[in-house]
C-alpha cells in the first residue's frame, strides 16, 4: 500500500496573475513578462543579481519557485534530498531563436556564449539547484502539453522509493505570445497546505 504524500505549497503564474496557495497576489499590470517578473522579484525583496542574466524561461521558473518556497526554506524543512521535475512544450525555443540570430549573418558572425548557455532546458533546473543548494534528482521533460498523470506518477515514484524526501514539480512554458508556470512542493509529511498529493488535486489546482 502506498504511503500518502502531501502538497505543501504551490504557485500558478500567468500574465499579470499570481495565484499562491489559493490566494491571489496583487502585483499589478505590466507590459511584458520581464517587467512582471521584476515586480515580483522586488515584492519578494530578493538580492540575487544573477537573476537579471538569465533567459526568460529561467526567470519564469526561478521566480515561481521563489514564491513556492517563500515560507518553506528547503534547508530547514527537508532532512533529505529534494528532487526537481519540470516540463514544458517548447523547450528553449525562444532562446534558440535568439542564438540563431547571433550566428546567421556570415558578415557579422558573433555567437553569444551568454545566450548559448541557456539553449538547454536543464539549465533552468540548474539555476534553481544552485540558488537553493539542492543535490537531488532532476529532470526536465518536453511534452506536447502538461501531462498531469505522468508527472504525478513520476514524482510520487521518487518519493515512494525514497529517492527524494521532497520534490519541486510542475510546468513552465514560455513563448513570445504567452507564458505560464505551475510549480508545487510535495513531500512525505503534513506541512503547509497539507493537500493530499494525487492526480485529482493537482488537476484541480492547475485548472482553478
Amino acid at each position: 500500500m502506498e504511503n500518502t504524500t502531501y502538497l505543501h505549497s504551490y504557485c500558478h503564474l500567468r500574465k499579470d496573475n499570481v495565484l499562491l496557495n489559493e490566494e491571489i497576489l496583487q502585483i499589478g499590470e505590466h507590459r511584458s513578462m520581464n517587467e512582471f517578473l521584476k515586480a515580483i522579484y522586488n515584492y519578494l525583496q530578493l538580492d540575487y543579481p544573477k537573476f537579471f542574466k538569465m533567459d526568460e524561461l529561467c526567470k519564469l521558473a526561478f521566480i515561481t519557485t521563489e514564491l513556492v518556497l517563500k515560507d518553506f526554506p528547503l534547508q530547514e524543512f527537508s532532512e533529505g534530498e529534494t528532487a526537481i521535475i519540470l516540463a514544458n512544450a517548447s523547450s528553449t525555443l525562444e532562446t534558440d531563436i535568439k542564438y540563431q540570430e547571433s550566428i546567421k549573418d556570415e558578415q557579422n558572425y558573433f555567437p553569444s556564449p551568454a545566450v548559448f548557455v541557456y539553449t538547454l532546458p536543464n539549465i533552468t533546473i540548474g539555476e534553481i539547484t544552485i540558488r537553493h543548494k539542492l543535490k537531488g534528482e532532476n529532470t526536465f521533460f518536453v511534452m506536447e502539453e502538461y501531462d498531469i498523470r505522468f508527472m504525478y506518477q513520476y514524482v510520487n515514484l521518487l518519493l515512494q522509493n525514497n529517492s527524494a524526501e521532497m520534490a519541486l514539480a510542475g510546468w513552465v512554458e514560455y513563448g513570445s505570445e504567452s507564458y505560464e508556470a505551475f510549480i508545487y512542493l510535495v513531500g512525505k509529511d503534513k506541512k503547509g497546505l497539507s493537500i493530499e498529493h494525487n492526480q485529482q488535486n493537482i488537476d484541480r489546482l492547475y485548472n482553478s
